[in-house]
């Protein structure tokens, strides 16, 4: 279980939106971030053996990337306050603007600033991970 403790009188609202987001989305959410951070796990090590230590950071900067996106495309579907059909498709249309902004945002960042970057690793482990997160459809909350 992630347990996440926001200390700070800045982060008050932060801590409620984020009980929010786990009460509605708790075990979907938190079982395919665990699916998510054991592929990033795998892939850092395969990246490990073929490219070395450049290749590991580079298939954990694609993980975490497509983590963080998804985590925040969750939280954006779970502030929506839809009541109707046209709401909810509405809100699922912001969460994943939300997270392809992020995503294009966090890997732009991650390849300018990361000059011995593995390409090819990190776009792995982003693709991957962003796969993954789209199976938490199929996650039963019971």
């Amino acid at each position: 279980m992630i347990a996440v403790a926001l200390y700070f009188r800045g982060f008050c609202g932060v801590r409620r939106i984020f009980n929010v987001m786990l009460r509605h989305l708790k075990k979907p959410v938190l079982t395919v971030l665990r699916w998510q951070l054991a592929a990033t796990a795998v892939l850092m090590l395969i990246a490990a053996l073929v490219a070395g230590g450049h290749g590991a950071a580079s298939a954990l900067a694609g993980g975490l990337v497509s983590i963080t996106a998804g985590l925040a495309a969750a939280l954006a579907a779970s502030t929506g306050n839809a009541k109707s059909a046209g709401g909810i498709v509405l809100s699922a249309l912001r969460a994943e603007a939300v997270k392809l902004g992020l995503a294009v945002l966090l890997l732009w960042l991650v390849l300018v600033n990361y000059r011995e970057a593995v390409v090819g690793a990190l776009i792995a482990a982003f693709v991957v991970t962003l796969l993954i997160f789209a199976m938490a459809f199929f996650v039963r909350d019971y």
